[in-house]
């Protein structure tokens, strides 16, 4: 995407929206780690996968499945010089080394638009 300011183009950085799936119980850490390279806006909420896993737990006599699995779903969007950090931040505080730690999918953002304004392209992001 260009811009042109005064009859010169200018490059604006293109997007990507970074869709993560992870521990419930890491939130808080991916979350600081995430601040610490300054993504500071995402959207979150809780969901229910159902996973490889096919075996079950007992507790107190009482049969849990364990391939219905409790995660926490983020939506990021961030330019594109933010997607290296961004998904390291994710990986480096949300990884136990156990099955079940997550996902993390990257798509392209065609274009972003700031409702207040009616600004559009990455300078919504920031």
């Amino acid at each position: 995407m260009f811009y042109f300011s005064n009859f010169s183009a200018v490059k604006l950085s293109e997007m990507k929206k970074i869709d993560a799936i992870i521990r419930k119980s890491l939130f808080d850490e991916v979350r600081d780690a995430l601040h610490q390279v300054n993504v500071y806006f995402f959207s979150y909420w809780d969901v229910t996968g159902v996973g490889h896993e096919k075996k079950g737990k007992v507790y107190r006599g009482v049969h849990y499945s364990t391939s219905d699995i409790q995660r926490r779903y983020l939506s990021i969007v961030v330019n594109d010089d933010f997607v290296e950090p961004t998904i390291n931040a994710i990986l480096k505080a949300g990884k136990t080394g156990e099955v079940g730690d997550g996902k993390i999918f990257v798509t392209h953002v065609e274009e972003a638009y700031r409702i207040r304004t009616g600004e559009s392209g990455g300078l919504t992001l920031k």
